[in-house]
């Protein structure tokens, strides 16, 4: 995997979605075939020998890596979602943000009764970890296990990492 590709192809937009924020879409670098192929290709090298079940990804921008790297695997891939959004039974793990709580979902039955299903959890980005840690939570309530956490981009200074390796191992492709 290229990483100064990688980097190139992510557009930066100050002050967004307030002021002081460096936003980092990845809708550029997804559009750029070589990129998203080369980074796809690279994350399938790193889990083809790991005897993973499932990939799970964390809404909405883990769908994008996660049914990719999924399909790219020849294995299933597993949403998180917001609560209220799956149609059948789940499990939910609420998470605090810097003013309040959200909620997150699984199916309860997620895994196809593969009890200790080896897991991947996957998103595009990392910053404090609660959507993270909580999406482990579901995983382990729903009888998986998360072998590993990846994400494409970590705010290395927010220590969303440190507080994820508490639960999981972490795969970070780059550091920001």
């Amino acid at each position: 995997m290229d990483h100064q590709k990688l980097r190139d192809s992510i557009r930066k937009i100050p002050d967004y979605p307030k002021p002081g924020i460096l936003f980092y879409d990845i809708t550029t670098m997804i559009a750029n075939q070589e990129v998203f192929s080369q980074l796809i290709g690279s994350l399938k090298e790193r889990y083809i020998k790991q005897n993973i079940d499932f990939i799970v990804g964390i809404e909405s921008r883990g769908f994008i890596f996660g049914a990719s790297l999924a399909y790219a695997l020849g294995i299933g891939f597993v949403p998180i979602r917001k609560k209220g959004k799956l149609p059948s039974t789940t499990i939910s793990e609420k998470y605090s943000l810097e003013y309040g709580f959200d909620e997150v979902e699984i199916h309860i039955d997620a895994f196809e009764g593969k009890k200790g299903a080896r897991v991947v959890l996957i998103d595009d980005l990392i910053a404090t970890g609660g959507t993270a840690q909580a999406s482990v939570k579901l995983i382990q309530s729903a009888g998986g296990k998360c072998i590993e956490a990846c994400f494409i981009l970590n705010l290395a200074e927010l220590d969303g990492v440190k507080n994820m390796e508490k639960l999981t191992k972490v795969f970070c492709v780059l550091d920001i």
